[in-house]
């Protein structure tokens, strides 16, 4: 066959593909590319229901393999580390023996009250709740100063401003060894040894601090015993793990006094203080989700499981209520989602979603897509936010009475 006859039966072909491909085109009433973006679409829907129902089948069994060992883990480490603690609050209040007493506080030209504020670095604040004087500070140390300094003036008597300055010295010297004592009882009972001296100091400064109301010592104890049985469980380094968790919080020991997330600014005091570089990596993250070994998974557990179970924290009622709101206004920021409701204290999102946007096998997606932005943009959550997402068709019909 020479190339001219090769040619001509090509161009036959050619003209051929081409009535067929037209007559096609007549009989299904759409052209080429019509058909060629219904079948991409209709893969485009075969690999969404492809991957939800992988999705599906891989959580069903990581929870088969999984639910039963990690329910065993958790529980042998909460019964070996159970605790009676509840969560306490600093008071802030002093008691007066009567309402003169208020007089006598403020003095003449308010100099007393004034020379008190100086001295403590606090707001002490006088209204007409009966024989009541509270003490206001961001600095949990500065108010428990002054609440001690003020009740002793009260049952002293004499109150004007070089007392006042006296007073307050001589409990500042009381409060900083009752801080160091703490500090050294946390860091014995926590079994970490050879700590530098500031932190030490800064451990002890957690006795008189709370976080959701939940108090410092209890709450670092409470996360050292839990993670230290999660470690031995798993063949991790228990000493390493005691350590990260001990000073896991060590930020917020300075949070009165300095700006930024308080993990970093722990990870910058121990790195300051001479702390291992392995330490301060096993704890940093813990909030950020930076987990660099197997230890500072376990440091994070550990902190998650103290800090959620039932009765270990209170909130602010203000801070609860912006919290369920910004949930439920993530879950709304999806197309297809008609509305969302925060339940279960706002550990659960239930989300509605309109049937004609979203189909059945893009549910799955949606949820893990609900999940990942909660993660990333909700802060300071407690434990699990479960994200449901239900969808739901109704049909109604109405049936007419005959009329005569």
């Amino acid at each position: 066959m020479d190339l001219n006859q090769k040619s001509t039966k090509e161009n036959s072909l050619d003209e051929l593909k081409k009535q067929y491909r037209q007559k096609l085109e007549r009989l299904s009433g759409i052209s080429c590319e019509e058909a060629k973006e219904l079948l991409l679409a209709e893969l485009d829907k075969d690999l969404v229901e492809e991957k939800a129902l992988r999705i599906r089948k891989m959580e069903e069994q990581l929870g088969q393999e999984s639910d039963k060992k990690a329910r065993e883990l958790l529980l042998s480490s909460l019964q070996r580390v159970a605790t009676e603690h509840v969560a306490e609050v600093t008071t802030s209040t002093v008691k007066l023996p009567d309402e003169e007493m208020k007089g006598r506080i403020i003095g003449k030209e308010g100099r007393n009250i004034k020379a008190l504020e100086a001295a403590c670095g606090v707001n002490l604040v006088i209204d007409d709740t009966p024989r009541i004087v509270t003490v206001s500070s961001f600095d949990p140390v500065r108010r428990e100063v002054a609440r001690i300094a003020l009740e002793r003036l009260v049952a002293d008597g004499r109150i004007q401003p070089s007392r006042i300055e006296e007073v307050v010295k001589k409990v500042k010297e009381e409060i900083d060894g009752i801080i160091w004592e703490a500090g050294e009882d946390l860091a014995f009972r926590a079994g970490v040894v050879d700590l530098p001296v500031d932190i030490i100091n800064l451990l002890g400064r957690f006795k008189f601090r709370t976080s959701y109301g939940q108090n410092m010592v209890e709450h670092t104890l409470e996360v050292v015993n839990i993670g230290r049985v999660l470690a031995a469980e798993l063949k991790a380094d228990v000493e390493l793990v005691k350590k990260a968790c001990l000073l896991h919080d060590i930020g917020k020991a300075v949070s009165a006094e300095v700006e930024g997330p308080h993990d970093q600014v722990g990870a910058e005091i121990a790195r300051r203080y001479g702390i291992s570089e392995e330490v301060v990596k096993t704890f940093e993250g813990h909030h950020t989700g930076n987990f660099p070994n197997q230890e500072a998974i376990i440091v994070y557990l550990a902190d998650t499981i103290s800090g959620a179970r039932p009765g270990a924290r209170q909130e602010d009622y203000d801070a609860y209520l912006n919290r369920v709101k910004e949930l439920e206004n993530i879950a709304k920021s999806f197309p297809g989602v008609e509305d969302a409701y925060a339940i279960s204290a706002g550990r659960e999102v239930r989300v509605i979603v309109r049937p004609e946007e979203i189909l059945e096998s893009e549910m799955v997606n949606l949820a893990h897509e609900i999940s990942l932005k909660i993660h990333r943009e909700l802060k300071n959550f407690p434990g699990q936010i479960k994200v449901n997402v239900i969808r739901e068709t109704r049909a109604a019909a109405y049936a007419t009475a005959e009329t005569d």
